[in-house]
C-alpha cells in the first residue's frame, strides 16, 4: 500500500530532525579536505626517491580502490602520481562506504565503545577507526583548568608512530599496504592545528571538539572553525558519475591542487627533518594557541567572526603547515618504508 503525501512528508521530516541531531552531537573531525590532503600528498610524491616511490606504488595496488583511483586520473597526468594523491582521501572515502562501520562513542570520534580499537590487521579491518585522525590536546584561553582531561586513545599520534614502524618492520605487505594508506592521511592531519586540541573553556569544560563547537557568523564563513581550517588551503569538487568515480574530485580540482601545490615555499630543512609525530603536534597546538583561537571576533550571540585580518594570518600558516606535511611524509617514507 502506497504511504499518503502527508504521511510521507511527516516521515521524511522526521528523519531530517534524527539526521541533524545526530550531526550535532557528533560533529564529523575531518582535517584538510580533499585539496588539503592531496597537495600534502602530492608535494611528499615529488620528495620520494625512486626506490621508494616504486615500492609505495606497488603497495597502494593492494587497495580494494586502487581501481577506483586509476580510473579517475586525468588524461596527460602522470598515473602514480595522481593514485597517490587520490590514496591520501581513503580514511575519509571509508566514512562514507556501507563496508565501513562506524566504532566508538560520540559518532565514532571516541575510542570507548570500539570493540576493537587498537586493530591494526590490513583490510580485513572494515571499522572506520575516526579517532585516528586527531589528538585532543587540552588548551585552554580563559583560565579553565585542563589538569584533569584524559587524552582519549588511541589517537593520531600513536597511531602514526605504529604504523611508521609497521612500515619499517618485516611485516606482510597487505598490512603495510593499510598502514602506508592511513598514513598519507594522518600526517595531513596532524598538521591542520585543529586536529591536535580541543580547547577548554567556562561555557564547554569538556572541550570545543576541535573547534567543531565554535559556530561562525559572518559573510561567506562556513559554519564552524574547524570547517573554516578544512578548506583554508582551498576546496573541490566532486565527481558525480561514473559511479565507481563518483565522490573523488573532479579533473579541473586535480589540476588546481598540482597547480597550487606547485607554489608553497620549500619548508625550511631543520623543520622539516623534525621527524617525531610529537613535535608535529606540538607545533600545531602551538599555533593554536598562537593563531587559531587569538583574533576571532565574539558576536553578541557567542558566536565569531572571521575578520580580513584573521584570514590573513590564516593563510601563510595553513600554506607553512600543508607544506611541512609533505616534506615529512617524505622523509617518513623514504627512511622508513621498507
Amino acid at each position: 500500500m502506497r504511504e499518503s503525501s502527508m504521511l510521507k512528508n511527516l516521515r521524511i521530516t522526521l528523519a531530517l530532525l534524527i539526521f541533524t541531531s545526530v550531526a550535532t552531537f557528533a560533529a564529523p573531525a575531518y582535517a584538510w579536505n580533499d585539496f588539503g590532503h592531496m597537495t600534502v600528498a602530492y608535494l611528499a610524491y615529488q620528495k620520494l626517491t625512486p626506490a621508494t616511490r616504486a615500492r609505495a606504488n606497488a603497495l597502494l595496488k593492494l587497495n580494494p580502490y586502487y581501481d577506483k583511483w586509476a580510473a579517475a586520473v586525468p588524461a596527460g597526468l602522470d598515473k602514480d602520481t595522481v593514485i597517490f594523491m587520490l590514496a591520501s582521501l581513503w580514511a575519509d572515502e571509508i566514512r562514507s562506504d556501507p563496508a565501513f562501520a562506524s566504532d566508538g562513542g560520540m559518532g565514532g570520534n571516541r575510542p570507548d565503545g570500539s570493540p576493537d580499537a587498537k586493530r591494526n590487521t590490513g583490510y580485513d579491518d572494515h571499522l572506520m577507526h575516526k579517532y585516528r585522525h586527531f589528538i585532543d590536546m587540552p588548551l585552554s584561553t580563559d583560565g579553565t583548568s585542563t589538569a584533569s582531561y584524559q587524552i582519549p586513545a588511541p589517537n593520531a599520534q600513536d597511531t602514526i608512530a605504529l604504523f611508521r614502524a609497521v612500515l619499517a618492520s618485516s611485516e606482510d605487505d597487505p598490512k603495510k599496504s593499510y598502514d602506508l594508506t592511513w598514513l598519507l592521511h594522518l600526517v595531513g592531519d596532524i598538521h591542520q592545528p585543529l586536529h591536535a586540541c580541543t580547547r577548554l573553556s567556562s561555557a564547554l569544560p569538556n572541550g570545543d571538539d576541535g573547534g567543531n563547537k565554535v559556530t561562525l557568523r559572518c559573510t561567506d564563513c562556513p559554519g564552524n572553525l574547524h570547517k573554516f581550517w578544512d578548506d583554508a588551503l582551498g576546496v573541490t569538487t566532486k565527481l558525480s558519475a561514473p559511479p565507481e568515480q563518483k565522490g573523488l574530485p573532479d579533473e579541473a580540482s586535480i589540476r588546481a591542487i598540482i597547480a597550487f601545490a606547485k607554489t608553497l615555499p620549500r619548508p625550511k630543512r631543520a623543520l622539516a627533518n623534525k621527524s617525531s609525530e610529537a613535535v608535529w603536534v606540538q607545533e600545531s597546538l602551538s599555533a593554536d594557541q598562537q593563531t587559531v583561537y587569538a583574533g576571532l571576533v565574539a558576536n553578541a550571540d557567542g558566536s565569531f567572526a572571521i575578520t580580513p585580518e584573521y584570514t590573513a594570518a590564516a593563510q601563510p600558516l595553513a600554506k607553512q603547515r600543508a607544506a611541512l606535511a609533505g616534506a615529512r611524509l617524505a622523509r617518513l617514507l623514504n627512511r622508513e618504508l621498507k
